[in-house]
């Protein structure tokens, strides 16, 4: 496991734009976002794997958030663009130390959340 350590959250308009930061201190096979909002279940937002330099999004943010890594500050990114209210949620930072698959019931390693709040 490693220890995830995320910022940026807060709250924006709809239409406004936020970064989250994770902070990784170990190495990972892959890392990602997840969101959970009150009463729904946790769910994948955007993943990243090192191995195929390969990115995959939920079709809910395709085109408005973009996943990124820094692997020499070993710093996960998430640029959120075009906020929507349905985007409202607790952002977890994830990570799977052992293997290349970032799925949910893969990952080993849980960031605190962050929360993000889109007003309309």
């Amino acid at each position: 496991q490693v220890q995830l350590v995320e910022s940026g959250g807060g709250s924006v308009q709809a239409g406004g734009s936020l970064t989250l930061s994770c902070a990784a201190s170990g190495s990972t096979a892959c890392m990602g976002w997840f969101r959970q909002a009150p009463g729904k279940e946790r769910e994948a937002v955007a993943r990243i794997y090192s191995a195929l330099i390969s990115t995959i999004y939920a079709d809910s943010v395709k085109g408005r958030f973009t996943i990124s890594k820094n692997n020499a500050k070993n710093t996960l990114y998430l640029q959120m663009n075009s906020l929507k209210p349905e985007d409202t949620a607790m952002y977890y930072c994830a990570a799977n130390t052992r293997a290349n698959n970032c799925r949910l019931n893969e990952i080993n390693s849980w960031g605190q959340g962050t929360q993000v709040t889109v007003s309309s």
